[in-house]
């Protein structure tokens, strides 16, 4: 599960924030929606978003969280997202990037009656990583693209916290995600798992 994430105003994320200012979306999203650039990330808030120009060239654009449907659905599950109708042509076609300081996750502990409940709450980042860069898909609702963040198994450090953790590439991989002619099978083995993590005050 993915619902947050932080965007600091760091030199790297400025220079994409900067490349999405230029969209001519940005005024179109901000006619109904702000777009956010930096600070706690949140489903439908609209963000700079890394994906394939027309070209297929790598491009910037704001995109809302979140795919409508009967529930806004906020991720997809890396193992099935091939095979379910609603992630499947976005997963051979539509793939971005997010990019992200860190992303947040709250602890889930087993309670007495066998359901969850909500423990602490940690920042999450790759290890050694600048940047984290959250792996996702998207599609176009209404003239105006949208994107889910896509989960997979969790790395040991944090699988105290919890069972899911985004899908995350190294920085050397950013386009190859986005490139329309890649297989992303071929790209899953080199996903980053060795997270560094602090709780949250």
């Amino acid at each position: 599960m993915c619902c947050r994430y932080w965007a600091e105003e760091s030199p790297e994320l400025r220079e994409i924030v900067e490349e999405m200012n230029r969209s001519p979306l940005v005024e179109k999203w901000q006619k109904t929606t702000a777009v956010k650039s930096y600070g706690e990330i949140r489903p439908t808030d609209v963000v700079p978003v890394i994906a394939p120009n027309r070209k297929g060239e790598r491009a910037v654009y704001p995109m809302k969280w979140g795919y409508s449907g009967r529930t806004l659905l906020l991720n997809a599950r890396m193992e099935t997202a091939a095979e379910k109708p609603t992630f499947r042509d976005d997963w051979a076609r539509h793939r971005c990037i997010v990019p992200a300081s860190w992303y947040f996750e709250w602890e889930h502990l087993p309670g007495k009656d066998g359901r969850k409940r909500t423990g602490d709450k940690y920042m999450i980042q790759p290890k050694d990583s600048a940047v984290t860069w959250l792996c996702g898909l998207y599609r176009i609702e209404n003239g105006m693209p949208v994107f889910v963040v896509l989960t997979r198994e969790p790395g040991e450090e944090i699988r105290f916290i919890h069972d899911r953790m985004p899908l995350i590439m190294p920085d050397k991989l950013v386009n190859e995600w986005i490139r329309p002619g890649v297989r992303p099978e071929e790209l899953l083995p080199h996903a980053l798992t060795e997270m560094v993590f602090e709780k949250v005050q």
